[in-house]
């Protein structure tokens, strides 16, 4: 099996800046899928006149958000400064829905400082449009080992909804089997219990995922580089339930591309975008892979493993990483 990953390239500015030359959109740019299903832009989430050169006059009945916790365009930034920033997002996120539509946002509590931004940015949302249905927690199988405090092993997702959007009860199964007994009552005068009331062998999804498998580098959807990948399986459930076949899904921060990933699998069309044209071009690649191979992701390869095959500067810099690229690439 090929080894050869990538360093974290939100923390690797000098490879960000090698990889760029590769990159086929420059900022303000946009990719228009030659099936014409998807739009990917390089452009700034908080922006609204870049994201309506994206969107024109198209409206998404789902957005599915994931932005990087506490760091605007890779710079640390103070906690107000972050909530004033996803203001603006949210309220284009707002413009560019229909008057009924649903918003799923990942959002991360700092547990080692007062659990910011998560608060903060739940007070914000209380001016907008958008009004809370669900606290979604996902948990990880491989937590962050310490000696000192409870290991952290979820990730927190915000569900809100304006109007009346559509949500297919029939997607919320999971695919745990229902072996569990209780829940008794009396139905038509007669105790029952759960599993004879139940229109589904399997136990019905919460708002506690415990059935989704964290991304590593064992698994095909993985992308390496990409630093808190979301689970494909995480993004299809929310598409599944919260939209129909031929919807417009949008997703403003890109990174390695889930959700255009997914909303091809389910028949969507994805609008998304990332400031950064390296998360554009990754998710690009991960599209064209998919429709070529059928293949999700990169496992223990990485998207620009030919190009740093037979670029000489490239291949020298990850060796100063401590990374040995290999002679040559299979799948």
């Amino acid at each position: 099996m090929v080894n050869f990953p990538l360093p974290r390239l939100d923390k690797d500015e000098e490879l960000r800046n090698l990889l760029k030359k590769y990159c086929r959109l420059a900022p303000g740019e946009i990719w228009i899928d030659t099936e014409k299903k998807h739009k990917i832009g390089c452009l700034n989430a908080s922006e609204e006149n870049e994201i309506a050169l994206l969107m024109g006059k198209e409206k998404a009945s789902l957005a599915v958000h994931d932005p990087p916790y506490n760091i605007i365009a890779f710079q640390k930034s103070n906690t107000g400064s972050f909530i004033d920033w996803c203001a603006k997002w949210i309220n284009v996120t707002d413009r560019f829905t229909k008057k009924d539509a649903s918003l799923y946002v990942w959002l991360g509590a700092d547990q080692n400082n007062n659990f910011q931004p998560f608060a903060e940015f739940i007070i914000m949302m209380n001016d907008r449009k958008f009004k809370s249905r669900s606290f979604i927690t996902m948990r990880n199988q491989r937590g962050y080992g310490t000696q000192k405090n409870w290991m952290s092993v979820r990730q927190e997702l915000l569900y809100y909804v304006k109007g009346n959007p559509v949500f297919n009860i029939e997607h919320v199964y999971t695919e745990i089997p229902k072996i569990l007994k209780g829940y008794y009552k009396e139905v038509g005068g007669r105790l029952t219990e759960n599993l004879e009331r139940s229109k589904s062998g399997n136990i019905r999804a919460g708002n506690v995922w415990v059935d989704i498998q964290q991304v590593f580098h064992l698994l095909e959807e993985n992308v390496n580089g990409c630093f808190a990948q979301k689970p494909l399986k995480s993004i299809e459930r929310i598409i599944n339930v919260s939209s129909k076949k031929n919807d417009i899904v949008i997703d403003f921060f890109s990174h390695a591309g889930t959700t255009l990933i997914a909303s091809e699998m389910l028949k969507r069309k994805c609008r998304t975008v990332d400031i950064d044209p390296i998360y554009c071009e990754i998710s690009i690649r991960r599209l064209e892979r998919l429709r070529k191979t059928g293949k999700t992701g990169w496992q223990n390869s990485n998207p620009f493993a030919d190009e740093i095959l037979n670029d000489r500067q490239l291949r020298n810099y990850l060796i100063e990483k401590g990374i040995e690229a290999p002679q040559k690439i299979n799948g």
